[in-house]
């Protein structure tokens, strides 16, 4: 199966970056992005994303976009102060994203309290996509992402990550893998589409970027392409045997020669 990021055989693929909210469009510009990624409202809150002032411009802007939900949101989580108005707010996040014509919306898979059960997560999850199916389900695809660190993660491993999909796999949800993430984690990018494929059966977005820690670190810091740890012809061959969009989250100064690098290693 084939998630909508997936390009199709001959096409171009798509780079970009996660920029700046106050107007994505020249953001966009200035670093030769074809891809944007961006926060609706401040991502270490609660609040309800408010209509974005640049919508018309983004919509009409032919670039492909991506909306990240903020990093508080946790539908994993066995604190039902935390879970509940995390799916709120998941589903506000959803609709506000589709009416700005976003591809996707980008949600860290979370984790459970300090000595739960991971199980939990996977059942939160799962009730997650069945509250949402009740109301109609979500406006646009769900992407899920790899997270870096945390026993326990809902999806740090990816044995992890095979579980999480057995919860809800029926729902079809999607997929964004992260390269810091999964580096940090101590799974290796050499085959890992591949992996990722074979639990998900899609990859509709991959966050392109190297870390500042070694390998199963658990840390969650990204560096400029070349700048980290990670080998960036190992980010390339991620990109390009994923066949979807990609997008750096690096230090924004270094956007412009991380899409460049992107570029010139897919072209070679």
């Amino acid at each position: 199966m084939s998630g909508p990021g997936r390009r199709l055989p001959g096409m171009q693929t798509r780079i970009g970056a996660h920029v700046d909210s106050a107007d994505p469009v020249a953001a966009a510009q200035a670093c030769g992005a074809e891809v944007i990624q961006f926060f609706l409202s401040d991502p270490q809150s609660y609040h309800a994303p408010t209509p974005h002032p640049h919508a018309d411009a983004i919509r009409a802007s032919g670039l492909d976009v991506f909306i990240h939900a903020p990093y508080r949101l946790n539908v994993a989580t066995t604190n039902n102060r935390i879970r509940v108005p995390s799916r709120k707010l998941l589903a506000q996040h959803a609709q506000a994203a589709a009416e700005i014509g976003a591809k996707g919306l980008i949600v860290h898979a979370g984790h459970v309290d300090r000595g739960a059960d991971v199980s939990a997560g996977f059942a939160n999850w799962r009730k997650t996509f069945l509250y949402a199916q009740e109301s109609g389900g979500f406006p646009l695809p769900i992407l899920i992402e790899n997270t870096a660190g945390g026993d326990n993660a809902c999806a740090r491993r990816f044995d992890a990550l095979a579980r999480l999909w057995d919860a809800i796999g029926e729902f079809d949800p999607g997929f964004c893998l992260d390269t810091c993430h999964a580096h940090a984690a101590g799974e290796d990018l050499a085959g890992i589409v591949d992996r990722v494929l074979a639990i998900t059966g899609r990859i509709d977005l991959v966050h392109a970027n190297d870390s500042r820690d070694p390998f199963n670190s658990g840390a969650d810091r990204h560096e400029n392409l070349g700048k980290g740890h990670i080998d960036p012809q190992l980010i390339i061959d991620v990109v390009r045997a994923a066949g979807a969009p990609a997008v750096v989250e690096t230090p924004a100064a270094g956007h412009a020669a991380d899409i460049a690098l992107l570029r010139s290693g897919l072209a070679a």
